[in-house]
């Protein structure tokens, strides 16, 4: 339909106002009866937490996501815009988007009067309907809800007049979607108003109970160890909170790779092509989901999926910088490029116990080589490598590092019995550089089985017997 500019017109055109709850369910009808998936891009949560958003949209409910950092929470809650209409009308020029059918603020209602179906309307984008605020300790009733304007009543108008009112976030996103990230960390003061807001559509502002019948889904995020701890929320809120969803990391190797691939900064932007083999993001996967279930990691802060994200750049940008300085045409990441990873994951992952026996460096490299033996595991037997080990223990070595130029591997591939074979076992790596990346990984697979010893003088790694 054209787009009305006046109430009257937008009489005539038949057009029906929804609540935004029955709006938001409206679309998701839909969307389940077209076999529309909603939230593209949430990767992993097919099965365990998207029913439950679905069963709480259909129901009405606010919601509170609870999950540790770098589970999607803010990403799904920002998402869920996509269930509001495209455009809505609202009363022109009106500060928290008022129903040209129903205005709920003292200034429109008398605009309404005065006008009637003259009223003049315009159109907002869903983008505009939704407000985010994140939670800290000196966010107050004035950034939430609003406060006195001084100006208003030097105007001439009184205290108790809701005229007087500078509105806040959650009123400017009346007929949306308004979310607070790390709800606990809101102020027991401020807690009380939400709950007021959201229960008893009032609020006191300077000791003016205020009524503010506000048409708003309320979504919060909260880490579950500060959302269940006494005394971090009053309880009237978090029962005002119709359901609880609780998000998890992915449970699936699969699952860490999608989404690595997926949010990691494009490829495309680097000057030289780039292959990531699949053994070799596998290895960046699993180690994050070996600091996952490590008892010298603090789980409760819990390990994002922004370290996978992050090493998987950190390890091309390595390979990248030595196919610049080699002039090879291709970056491949090896073994010998994990170096970089110790930057990448420290500081995004919390030690359980701090001390001098226990460093950094020391257990990214043990989740390293844990990650490493793991995936070496789901591709090789020891038996298949027996001409390998025959090899070395005959006394020859192999010198490797992330500066050696991939052809310099090559040599050394013919001279191994086994090696091309075990190499060709990883897929399709006919490329120097894809075959040098390839052959460390056997190399380093089979030092970690002590099949093979490892010496590192400098930035040169030997393996040998």
């Amino acid at each position: 339909m054209n787009e009305a500019k006046t109430l009257g017109e937008l009489k005539k055109a038949g057009y029906t106002i929804l609540p935004v709850r029955e709006e938001m369910r409206k679309n998701l009808v839909r969307c389940l009866e077209n076999a529309e998936r909603i939230l593209p891009g949430i990767i992993g949560y097919d099965d365990t937490v998207i029913p439950e958003i679905e069963n709480a949209v259909l129901s009405g409910h606010h919601m509170v996501f609870l999950g540790e950092r770098g589970q999607a929470k803010s990403r799904i809650i920002r998402g869920l815009v996509s269930l509001l209409d495209e455009r809505i009308p609202i009363v022109q020029g009106c500060e928290i988007s008022d129903n040209p059918f129903a205005p709920i603020c003292r200034a429109c209602q008398r605009r309404l009067g005065k006008e009637g179906d003259q009223l003049p309307i315009e159109w907002i984008d869903r983008e505009q309907r939704y407000g985010e605020k994140l939670a800290t300790p000196d966010v107050s009733i004035a950034d939430i809800i609003g406060e006195i304007d001084p100006i208003k009543v030097a105007e001439g108008r009184y205290l108790a007049d809701e005229e007087t009112i500078h509105y806040g976030l959650i009123p400017r996103t009346n007929r949306g979607i308004f979310a607070i990230n790390e709800l606990p960390d809101l102020t027991e003061k401020v807690q009380v108003g939400l709950f007021n807001l959201m229960e008893e559509k009032d609020v006191q502002i300077k000791g003016y109970k205020i009524r503010l019948p506000l048409d708003v889904v309320i979504v919060a995020s909260a880490n579950p160890e500060d959302y269940t701890s006494r005394g971090r929320i009053i309880t009237p809120l978090k029962d005002r909170f119709d359901v609880q969803i609780r998000t998890h990391y992915p449970r699936a190797i699969q699952d860490e790779i999608s989404i690595m691939e997926q949010e990691a900064s494009s490829l495309s932007q680097r000057g030289r092509k780039v292959r990531m083999p699949q053994f070799m993001k596998e290895i960046t996967a699993q180690m994050t989901f070996e600091a996952r279930k490590s008892s010298e990691i603090n789980q409760s802060s819990g390990v994002s999926v922004r370290v996978t994200i992050n090493n998987y750049e950190s390890m091309i940008s390595n390979a990248e910088k030595r196919a610049l300085r080699l002039k090879e045409v291709e970056v491949v990441p090896r073994i010998s490029d994990l170096h970089c990873l110790l930057a990448s994951t420290s500081g995004k992952i919390e030690m359980e116990y701090v001390g001098e026996d226990k460093k950094e460096d020391e257990l990214v490299e043990k989740l390293l080589n844990r990650s490493i033996l793991k995936v070496f595991d789901q591709y090789f037997n020891l038996n298949s490598l027996q001409k390998v080990v025959d090899y070395f223990n005959s006394g020859w070595g192999v010198e490797v590092s992330d500066t050696m130029p991939s052809q310099d591997y090559l040599e050394d591939i013919k001279q191994v019995p086994g090696l091309k074979e075990a190499i060709r076992a990883l897929g399709d790596l006919e490329s120097p550089a894809a075959m040098a990346s390839a052959a460390e990984f056997i190399l380093e697979g089979l030092h970690l089985h002590q099949k093979l010893n490892k010496e590192i003088e400098g930035g040169r790694i030997t393996y040998g017997k």
